[in-house]
């Protein structure tokens, strides 16, 4: 069976339900192919405020509020005794200064099913095994789980289908992320938080005492369930126990606030293993594609940027696609693909300089009061990564490591 269609997505994750509420607010016909059955787990369930704003303008808010998710309205930092916390509506961009954390398995089937209800079609359990483009258009082969196979003509593809990166492992895009490889250890539990001290409304980032690249999420979620996790080297992670639980008990016993308030935890999932997940790619699109999200770029948990990254390049290859699609030529290059890397190359500065530990120097050396310098990097954490208005932005490196040189003077 042979179909005709405008746009077709692979995967149903944020990148692709949103991608598919885009173009359908502009009329194009869609159809979104997803491996998996929703509702499915997935990690990553801080987002950031800029997420709220792209949800909105893709029609996909409303719905988003409906969901009952935690409140969030910023980050904090621990180091032993030391804790700063940023909060988000102190940033220096415009935009929404709050957000939610989510159980991911009820957030993105709510995307996607808003996308549905936009006219979307959305269709489970298939997965795409072959795939041909030039500049006239793509051709996918779609295996369905009962073994039957059909295939998907459309004017344009996007790939949003997150670690699975379909189309990179098809065309052989995917290259060596730059950073060294990194090992997460993860579970979900029934908290039992009872600090009135401890604040539910931000992420709980910890960092380890004695082995600074090593760190800890904490993130509420509704209904007293939280995320926990440690991020750090295979070497240290495994050395840490022999299965997962041990590796989480040994790494979290050695935080103070977080082995503190989590000492009435109870079990809710089983603890999991992420490694091997930073990635690039050789180009962000071909003739008739282009790739979405994680599907591209994936850099490292520890600031959340992933769902708004995923995001923020939805709203951006659907605006094209559609301009294209109306005949007009784009610069895919240009409007697509350097303008996404504004946003992605901040992210990567602050990760670089998160673990070279220049940027938890400057959280723990900041003023609580917000001037400017806390105005733009609450605004970066907070996801405006895009804001070319911000020096962080304009300048990412640069203007970090200068600000690093400048509080550490201040402080000594």
């Amino acid at each position: 069976m042979s179909e005709k269609l405008d746009v077709v997505i692979i995967g149903a994750g944020p990148s692709g339900a949103a991608a598919a509420a885009f173009l359908r607010q502009k009329g194009r016909t869609v159809e979104v192919i997803e491996k998996t059955h929703f509702p499915r787990f997935s990690i990553g369930e801080s987002l950031l405020a800029q997420s709220i704003a792209i949800l909105d303008d893709a029609g996909l808010l409303p719905a988003v509020e409906a969901g009952g998710f935690q409140f969030k309205n910023g980050a904090a930092f621990q180091l032993n005794d030391d804790y700063k916390a940023i909060y988000f509506p102190d940033k220096s961009a415009e935009g929404p200064g709050t957000t939610i954390q989510v159980m991911r398995s009820k957030f993105d089937k709510i995307l996607a099913d808003g996308a549905a209800e936009m006219g979307a079609k959305v269709v489970y359990g298939e997965e795409v095994t072959a795939f041909e483009s030039d500049d006239d258009g793509v051709k996918l082969t779609v295996k369905n789980e009962d073994g039957s196979v059909r295939t998907i003509e459309a004017r344009f593809c996007l790939d949003g289908s997150g670690f699975g990166r379909t189309l990179s492992r098809l065309l052989d895009l995917e290259v060596p992320s730059q950073f060294p490889p990194r090992q997460g250890v993860f579970c979900q539990v029934v908290d039992n938080i009872d600090d009135p001290t401890f604040d539910r409304n931000k992420i709980l980032v910890s960092i380890h005492p004695e082995h600074r690249h090593v760190w800890y999420w904490l993130i509420p979620l509704a209904d007293g369930i939280s995320s926990m996790g440690v991020v750090g080297s295979p070497e240290i992670v495994e050395a840490a126990g022999a299965t997962e639980q041990e590796r989480l008990d040994t790494l979290v016993g050695a935080t103070t606030r977080m082995k503190e308030v989590l000492k009435n935890k109870q079990p809710y999932r089983e603890p999991g293993t992420i490694h091997g997940y930073s990635c690039s790619v050789k180009s962000l699109y071909g003739p008739s594609y282009a790739l979405l999200g994680n599907a591209a770029e994936f850099l490292d948990p520890v600031f959340s940027s992933g769902v708004t990254i995923a995001l923020k390049s939805a709203q951006l290859a659907t605006g094209l696609i559609d301009r294209q699609l109306n005949g007009e030529t784009v610069d895919w290059q240009k409007e697509f693909s350097d303008e996404l890397y504004i946003g992605i190359d901040t992210f990567r500065a602050c990760v670089s300089t998160w673990y070279d530990e220049s940027l938890q120097r400057i959280i723990f050396n900041k003023p609580d009061e917000a001037n400017d310098i806390v105005r733009h990097l609450t605004s970066v954490l907070a996801g405006y990564a895009w804001d070319r208005n911000n020096p962080i932005v304009q300048q990412p490196d640069r203007y970090l490591k200068t600000v690093d040189r400048f509080l550490t003077t201040m402080a000594e």
